[in-house]
C-alpha cells in the first residue's frame, strides 16, 4: 500500500509541475487542446435515443440479415467525448454495444472506440470529418473471429439531418473493400 501511495504521489508532482510550470504560451495551448469545439458540438446534437434498422451482410453474395435496435447518445467529460449505448436482439440473443467517440482538436480528426457482447475484442477507429457531405470517415483494424486474422475496417458516419444518421461499414476481404453493415438511424426522442 505505501509503495502504491509513494507513486501516485510521486504521479502528481511530475503531472503538476508539467501542468504548473508551463509557460503563458503553453497553457494557452494546453487549454486550445482540452476546450470542445465545432466538432464536439455537432456530436452533442446527436445526444438522445434513436432507432435503429440495421441491414447485415455476412457474405456480399448471401441475403442480407435485418436487424433493429436502440441506442442512446450523451455527451461526458464536458462535452468532450459522447458514450453511445446500443441495445437489441441478435438471432434470439440479448445485444449490447457500447461506443466512445470524441474530437482530437490537434490531430484533427475524430477517435472511436468500440466494444459489444458479441466478442472480447476492443475496434479502435479514427478519421476526418467532410463538411461538403456531412460525413466523417474512420479507419482502423480489428481480429475477424474465424480467420483470427486482423482485417482492415472502415465505418462512415453522415449526419443526413437532425432526425436521421446512416452508418456504413465495410470490411477489406482478399483486398477488395465489402459493405458489412448498414444503419439507418431516426431519432426517437
Amino acid at each position: 500500500m505505501k509503495k502504491l501511495t509513494l507513486m501516485l504521489s510521486l504521479m502528481l508532482l511530475i503531472i503538476s509541475n508539467n501542468i504548473f510550470g508551463q509557460s503563458q504560451e503553453d497553457m494557452q495551448k494546453w487549454t486550445a487542446y482540452m476546450t470542445p469545439g465545432d466538432m464536439h458540438q455537432m456530436l452533442a446534437k446527436t445526444d438522445g435515443t434513436w432507432n435503429e434498422d440495421m441491414t447485415m451482410w455476412s457474405d456480399p453474395n448471401a441475403a442480407p440479415m435485418k436487424l433493429t435496435a436502440t441506442c442512446e447518445n450523451k455527451m461526458i467529460f464536458g462535452g468532450r467525448y459522447q458514450e453511445s449505448r446500443h441495445t437489441g436482439n441478435f438471432n434470439n440473443m440479448p445485444f449490447e454495444g457500447y461506443n466512445l467517440i470524441g474530437y482530437d482538436n490537434i490531430k484533427k480528426v475524430f477517435q472511436s472506440t468500440w466494444i459489444d457482447n458479441m466478442g472480447t475484442g476492443t475496434i479502435h477507429m479514427e478519421g476526418p470529418y467532410d463538411p461538403a457531405t456531412k460525413t466523417v470517415t474512420l479507419t482502423g483494424k480489428e481480429i475477424e473471429p474465424m480467420s483470427g486474422q486482423e482485417i482492415e475496417v472502415k465505418q462512415t458516419v453522415q449526419f443526413v439531418d437532425d432526425n436521421n444518421e446512416l452508418v456504413q461499414m465495410f470490411s477489406t476481404r482478399d483486398g477488395k473493400e465489402v459493405k458489412t453493415m448498414e444503419i439507418k438511424l431516426t431519432r426517437k426522442s
